[in-house]
């Protein structure tokens, strides 16, 4: 693990294959998750390409900084992140939260992003009620008040067996989490609207979506698709919200892929 500060908020994050000669990715997981989502996708990735992967604040490992939050004070800390490292180009590959992220960085920064996967997300995410609503459980009671509806959007119902001890640990993962933090992202992902940024996006796009996500379904992911002039789009089967743990092959043959498509990128 590795720690800088940004700002006034200290990132936690972890560098795997650092090489200015080295195409790099940038992972920005979901909410209520930290990095460590990722491990099963950067086993295979970190011989071929520089990959960057950081907690958000109020999650993790990294600071809590001052909630609420908005979806611009995360771009912030992933763009000093890659500047603290030298890194001038990057494909953002963000997950549901990081997909709000990503465009906002595009849309600060667009000189940095050379492609952008995007996976179980969109320009818009859920209405200011339902947010509202979990924000208001998870200060009244904890996390572990929505654990049981949470999991069932995040997985599967053949993953979510009580013998599976990986299921056990991500909802380990979800309880210990900020309760400040994760209702302070709650308010970023209420008040995000990224629809225009998603219309002005002219660099290479996929987006890719779980079959049985109840977070971000299918049909809400192929809208932000349909906002992307030349996007592509996918349907992983056998997976929920989070494919980069479900179908972490599929979910890897997928981002090879098209990094293959990026120019300067390696074939995948």
């Amino acid at each position: 693990m590795q720690f800088v500060r940004i700002g006034d908020t200290v990132i936690s994050h972890r560098v795997h294959g650092l090489d200015s000669k080295k195409p790099a990715i940038l992972f920005i997981n979901s909410l209520g998750t930290d990095l460590r989502i990722w491990d099963k996708v950067v086993a295979d990735l970190s011989s071929d390409f520089t990959l960057i992967l950081f907690d958000k604040r109020g999650h993790g490992l990294s600071d809590l900084g001052q909630p609420p939050y908005r979806i611009e004070d995360f771009a912030d800390d992933a763009i000093g992140l890659l500047e603290h490292y030298g890194i001038s180009q990057v494909v953002l590959c963000g997950l549901s939260i990081g997909g709000l992220i990503s465009l906002s960085i595009f849309d600060k920064r667009p000189d940095l992003v050379r492609g952008i996967f995007f996976a179980d997300t969109a320009h818009k995410i859920g209405t200011p009620d339902f947010w509202e609503t979990r924000i208001r459980a998870v200060l009244d009671n904890g996390i572990g008040s929505i654990l049981d509806p949470i999991m069932s959007r995040w997985f599967t119902a053949p993953y979510r067996r009580p013998e599976n001890a990986d299921y056990r640990g991500y909802c380990t993962m979800l309880e210990r989490q900020s309760a400040e933090g994760y209702a302070g992202t709650c308010a970023a992902i209420r008040d995000a609207d990224f629809t225009e940024t998603a219309r002005r996006i002219n660099v290479a796009t996929l987006c890719v979506v779980g079959e049985e996500d109840g977070s971000t379904p299918p049909e809400l992911v192929r809208s932000l698709a349909n906002l992307i002039r030349g996007s592509q789009f996918e349907i992983i089967p056998g997976a929920a919200h989070l494919p980069c743990i479900e179908a972490p092959s599929v979910f890897l043959r997928l981002l090879r892929r098209f990094l293959s498509t990026l120019p300067g990128v390696l074939n995948g």
